[in-house]
């Protein structure tokens, strides 16, 4: 038993060592790219930004893994978070509607506040959880759906195409961490 348990460990480590080099590669690449080129041009604002989205998407994987528990649950956890993360990321680069500037993507935004209330109302039980996050599929859904119908976003060079398949996107990745949680709670 202390073998399997101690193997548990060394991979949970080379995990986290993985992921928080990741973040790290994450956060270097617009300084290594704007050596380079000025198309890129982040302010130390768009760094902190960045870096304290990237801590926070970390700190929450921190958590999850020192849980331990049910492997579909983490699974789904980590589908979360990362959906959570890039969903805010893209937003706040780019922006889903238009330009970041854009205050149509609050919308986005909320969306991701819906999926955390979820959870704290769920207290991180995979039940819940998997309904959380079938709620906060169908909340992106009715996002992209309110931009869509009020054309919200229809003065821009890909409109609607960008709004579609980036709500498609975020609503697969909700219902498939809904999956694993649902699993999860099988188990």
């Amino acid at each position: 038993m202390t073998q399997k348990n101690d193997s548990y460990q060394l991979r949970k480590n080379q995990l986290r060592i993985v992921l928080w080099g990741v973040a790290v590669c994450l956060l270097v690449l617009p300084w290594v790219a704007m050596q380079f080129t000025s198309e890129v041009a982040w302010t130390l604002a768009d760094f902190v930004i960045f870096g304290g989205l990237l801590a926070g998407t970390g700190i929450a994987f921190e958590l999850v893994f020192q849980q331990g528990g049910d492997s579909d649950f983490r699974w789904g956890a980590g589908v979360a978070l990362v959906t959570a993360f890039v969903l805010v990321w893209v937003n706040g680069a780019v922006g889903i509607v238009g330009s970041e500037g854009n205050v149509v993507n609050l919308m986005f935004l909320g969306v991701v506040g819906i999926g955390a209330t979820g959870a704290f109302v769920a207290r991180f039980r995979p039940r819940g959880m998997a309904l959380a996050m079938i709620f906060t599929a169908v909340v992106q859904a009715l996002v992209g759906g309110v931009v869509l119908v009020w054309g919200l976003g229809s003065s821009g060079g890909s409109w609607p195409f960008d709004v579609l398949f980036l709500t498609g996107f975020f609503v697969f990745l909700w219902l498939f961490s809904a999956w694993l949680f649902w699993r999860a709670s099988k188990e």
